[in-house]
């Protein structure tokens, strides 16, 4: 498959699964929140196409691309091992997934990477464009560090594509103003990340919101300890968003592009 193909087919995926979100998200709303839909729709989407485009000039070809170089020059760990194509997809995905769980820690542990990261938490509503909300920096930084993991790993093509199809598809449905029942919610956490399990994580409580940093699998909280299974003042009460923050549901495109290079109070940690 080309580039091109390859680009088209995850774009496809992309679009197939936000829509069929943003149209449950409209049947079955959870929370109701203060802020225009259509407006918070149109500044992330942007910041998303943004990001996108500084990514591409910032990193030429992409991830899926060096991928593709490390399986014809056999570089990396897994190209010098003998296990089959299956099983270097297999470990390719876990340790690109526990990559970017580490990622994130990093990213609320330092407060030059939170100032960066604080636009994805500035949304004061939660669905699933928040999932997208974030500022080109952070999205060529990551680019940059799975690059790395990919080289070391040797981590095959097919293992990229899959990594990226399921990480974006998974944030979508852990963002999403979605709600299951207790009895659902806790079958669906032995195996996926929840947007209840998720939404603790936009909590505006340092405590809470520095915690579930996972995307897709909830292992790495649990084995790591960073797993909060509810929030102090319940799912329907807790605050989203940034204590630093009560007038961010009057922020731009403008502001978000502009919030990493601004001043900030930290949170009370």
């Amino acid at each position: 498959m080309t580039d091109q193909s390859i680009n088209l087919f995850r774009i496809s995926i992309f679009v197939l699964v936000i829509c069929v979100l943003l149209l449950a998200e409209w049947r079955w709303p959870f929370r109701q929140y203060h802020v225009s839909k259509f407006k918070r729709l149109i500044d992330n989407l942007s910041m998303m196409m943004i990001s996108s485009f500084v990514q591409r000039l910032a990193v030429t070809g992409g991830v899926y691309s060096v991928a593709v170089w490390t399986d014809q020059q056999q570089v990396g760990l897994l190209n010098h091992l003998t296990f089959s194509n299956w099983i270097n997809v297999i470990l390719s995905i876990t340790v690109l997934d526990f990559a970017i769980y580490l990622q994130h820690r990093v990213f609320h542990t330092f407060n030059w990477l939170w100032n960066i990261h604080r636009v994805h938490h500035s949304d004061i509503g939660f669905d699933c464009t928040t999932a997208v909300r974030f500022h080109f920096i952070e999205i060529v930084l990551s680019a940059v560090y799975k690059i790395l993991i990919v080289l070391l790993i040797g981590a095959p093509a097919m293992a990229v594509l899959l990594f990226e199809i399921l990480l974006n598809a998974f944030a979508l449905f852990n963002h999403s103003n979605l709600h299951f029942n207790s009895v659902w919610d806790r079958r669906l956490r032995n195996i996926v990340i929840t947007p209840d399990m998720h939404r603790i994580h936009h909590s505006n409580r340092w405590q809470e919101t520095n915690s579930n940093f996972g995307f897709s699998v909830p292992y790495w909280d649990r084995l790591c300890r960073t797993y909060c299974a509810h929030p102090v003042s319940g799912q329907k009460a807790m605050q989203i968003g940034l204590p630093d923050q009560p007038d961010a549901r009057y922020h731009n495109l403008y502001h978000l592009l502009w919030m990493p290079f601004k001043a900030f109070k930290p949170f009370s940690r």
